[in-house]
């Protein structure tokens, strides 16, 4: 009985035995391996004791036990203690390491909830600092949270952080979803796709309907976003927003919104170029029809033809708006597009005679104050015959109350003159045949423009250089005129060309 009441006691790993027994040196050994035990294991953590510590400290009290009851057995014990008594202690003390690892469970599983929830905690400071910031920015934070609520949720789903999970997505979707309540559809889009992708990357069980949310929101973001792109001229060749609604969501009420949407901005464009800045809205006109032209939908694309007219009358209007702005070179080329464009159109020839205008009032500008008359004004008509006595060919354009261009050829036996004789010479020599052309204009103020291209010999005015002359006459009822054009060698003018009028 004392063998077995002092095994029981040394088994409580306080060494009460061996105090019994006046073995104080066992006893404090005994001590010291069960505090140095509680050391390694309190605080309780989620990792728990190490299976070594365990196996060495169960050791050591079978050593205890055994030592003691074998001591027992064999040496004398004073004192007044009962072995019956000290037998039933020690059975009672053996509920507290007993006690002490039920205890030390729970405290271990408690630690391991605390571990979990940190986790929770930390997957919501992710969300909290992604969402102070753009989705780019906070992608990585969105993604690190994401991770976290997919571990807790699918791996301790009956842990109390785990219970939390589905509450911490709705909250994630919202963090991510906030610039379409915001209605900054544009910005919305990003985000939204995203969560299109979460549930690829966690049990859709955790997600519920969270996993349908962002279709809706995600079409509604791209036609918004996607007409005002048609609205500030913003929208890619692609089609922009349109065209993502119409690739990924093409049969929602959405998609079948677009062909409106585009209907009603082509035609406010075209009105537009109607406006004060016709070259504006012209070339906002050409950014639609390029971005309508590109979605895919064939009846929406086709729609693209219907801006064709209003650009063409936009290109005009932007022709005569730069040469009232006094913008003649932009004016010319304009319009010599439009002319070189539209070939059927019944406004060719009044394009073709302001660009004329504007190329003269490029030169000299008094051949800009007006646009020239939209018709010919009747009565006689005067004869002005320009000869050229040039090498090479001239063109000659001319605007007033008539506006046109006429090509003269070069003269092949001509040859420049000396400053000093060109106006006394040039087209006087006798028995000489020089290459003409005759013009009939209405009485009324002229300006002229002769462009003589060096190097096109007498073929006309295909050559590589060109020098101008610009000028101004007046043709006057009952007169007939003429000209002559030709090259000086002079420094100071380069080979420019001068004319000579005279009334005859």
């Amino acid at each position: 009985m004392r063998a077995l009441a002092v095994a029981l006691l040394n088994l409580t790993g306080l060494g009460l035995g061996y105090v019994l027994m006046g073995r104080w040196l066992r006893a404090i050994l005994c001590g010291v391996a069960t505090g140095w035990m509680l050391f390694a294991a309190l605080p309780a953590d989620p990792d728990g004791v190490s299976g070594g510590l365990v196996a060495g400290y169960l050791l050591v009290l079978a050593v205890a036990a055994l030592d003691g009851a074998w001591t027992a057995r064999r040496a004398a014990v004073g004192g007044s203690w009962r072995p019956v008594v000290a037998a039933c202690a020690g059975l009672v003390l053996l509920a507290v390491p007993a006690g002490g690892a039920v205890y030390y469970d729970s405290a271990r599983d408690e630690a391991v909830e605390q571990m979990l929830l940190d986790r929770l905690d930390e997957g919501d400071r992710a969300v909290e600092t992604a969402s102070a910031k753009s989705f780019d920015a906070g992608r990585t934070d969105y993604r690190s949270a994401l991770a976290v609520y997919r571990e807790l949720g699918e791996d301790h789903p009956g842990s109390r952080a785990g219970k939390l999970v589905p509450g911490r997505l709705d909250a994630f979707y919202k963090a991510i979803a906030a610039p379409y309540r915001q209605k900054k559809h544009c910005e919305a889009i990003e985000p939204l796709t995203y969560l299109r992708s979460v549930p690829d990357s966690i049990d859709a069980a955790l997600l519920g309907k969270l996993a349908r949310y962002p279709d809706e929101p995600l079409a509604d973001s791209m036609y918004a976003c996607g007409v005002s792109q048609l609205r500030d001229g913003t929208a890619e060749l692609s089609g922009g927003a349109l065209g993502e609604l119409l690739r990924t969501f093409p049969g929602s009420p959405q998609a079948g919104k677009v062909g409106s949407a585009v209907s009603e901005e082509i035609t406010a464009r075209t009105d537009a170029v109607r406006g004060s800045d016709p070259c504006a809205a012209t070339e906002d006109l050409r950014q639609l029809r390029s971005s309508v032209a590109a979605l895919q939908d064939k009846d929406i694309s086709a729609l693209a033809l219907t801006a064709d007219g209003g650009i063409r009358n936009g290109v005009y209007a932007c022709g005569l708006d730069e040469f009232k702005d006094k913008q003649f070179e932009e004016a010319r080329k304009t319009l010599t597009g439009f002319a070189d464009t539209y070939r059927k159109d019944e406004r060719r020839a009044r394009a073709k005679d302001i660009a004329i205008a504007a190329e003269i009032a490029d030169t000299r500008a008094a051949a800009g104050k007006r646009l020239p008359p939209a018709h010919a004004p009747g009565g006689s008509r005067m004869e002005l015959v320009i000869s050229n006595d040039a090498p090479d060919g001239v063109e000659v354009l001319y605007t007033g109350p008539v506006t046109g261009r006429v090509d003269i050829k070069g003269c092949g036996s001509c040859t420049p003159y000396s400053w000093s004789l060109g106006a006394l010479r040039a087209c006087k020599a006798a028995g000489k045949s020089y290459p003409q052309v005759t013009l009939r204009l209405p009485a009324g103020e002229y300006h002229f423009l002769y462009k003589h291209r060096v190097g096109s010999g007498g073929s006309g005015i295909t050559g590589a250089g060109v020098s101008s002359y610009a000028d101004g006459s007046t043709i006057q009822p009952g007169y007939r005129y003429t000209g002559c054009t030709y090259v000086t060698s002079s420094p100071s003018f380069g080979g420019g060309l001068t004319d000579t009028v005279s009334t005859g």
